[in-house]
């Protein structure tokens, strides 16, 4: 599948033909978009605008808000965090965010299995949580690799971090672990943000790293892989990304 680009955007890529039986987000699908979806052009580009920070944060509230979640609209302000989001015929369809621990800001997992993130701590492990994914309904499986790969190229190209942690609803644990190599590390426990169970979930990014370079951008071929890692990009895309990350180019 062609990836082309556009000098606003972090990567640009088309969209190919059946790839929406996924649907990783929860919601009520965009009409106006369901039949042209497979023709159209996705942009990723980094909220680092107020325009673009709202665009990501309607999104957010559509896909949580109808089950009753809240969402913080200044969250995805915070200084230790980027936002990613993912726009098609200027519709945003996707977004993401990745949050970087450090010693002075430590990551959202920390209000409920700060314990357990400490051990990989003192491991000295380097963690981020990847959080507030949402994506619309109808939407290519490619836009949700699009978003994991680019926040993979941010925290372990760029800046060397580790591991991913993340907090999820136990409905969801198999999605994580069978599609992208999570595994269990903190068990369940009440999300105090949410008001709703989360199981804490550990994914080490050299095994990611790993699945990349042996699986990214093999979507078009017969392959008996069943995880997301073929509709990754292939690795010989991640040093022109990596360039337009560090020269902010989004």
């Amino acid at each position: 599948m062609p990836t082309v680009q556009y000098d606003d955007a972090i990567v640009s890529f088309e969209a190919g033909p059946g790839l929406r039986d996924l649907v990783v987000g929860e919601g009520v699908a965009n009409q106006e978009l369901d039949h042209t979806l497979d023709q159209q052009i996705f942009h990723i580009r980094m909220a680092n605008s107020q325009g673009r920070r709202e665009a990501a944060s309607l999104l957010l509230k559509k896909m949580y808000g109808w089950r009753g979640y809240s969402v913080d609209p200044n969250a995805i302000h915070a200084l230790n965090k980027i936002t990613l989001f993912a726009e098609t015929g200027g519709q945003t369809v996707g977004t993401m965010s990745l949050c970087l621990d450090n010693d002075e800001i430590g990551l959202p997992a920390d209000e409920n299995f700060r314990d357990k993130l400490d051990e990989l701590r003192e491991q000295q492990r380097r963690l981020c949580e990847p959080s507030k994914l949402a994506i619309d309904k109808g939407v290519s499986k490619r836009v949700f690799a699009a978003l994991i790969h680019i926040s993979y190229i941010y925290a372990r190209n760029i800046h060397g971090y580790t591991d991913y942690v993340i907090e999820v609803n136990p409905r969801h644990v198999m999605f994580y672990k069978r599609m992208l190599g999570f595994r269990d590390f903190g068990g369940e426990r009440p999300c105090t943000r949410v008001g709703a169970p989360a199981v804490l979930l550990r994914l080490e990014l050299e095994y990611m790293g790993e699945q990349i370079r042996q699986f990214g951008g093999l979507m078009e071929q017969q392959t008996t892989e069943r995880s997301f890692y073929p509709y990754f990009f292939p690795t010989w895309d991640e040093p022109g990304i990596t360039g337009r990350l560090i020269a902010g180019k989004t």
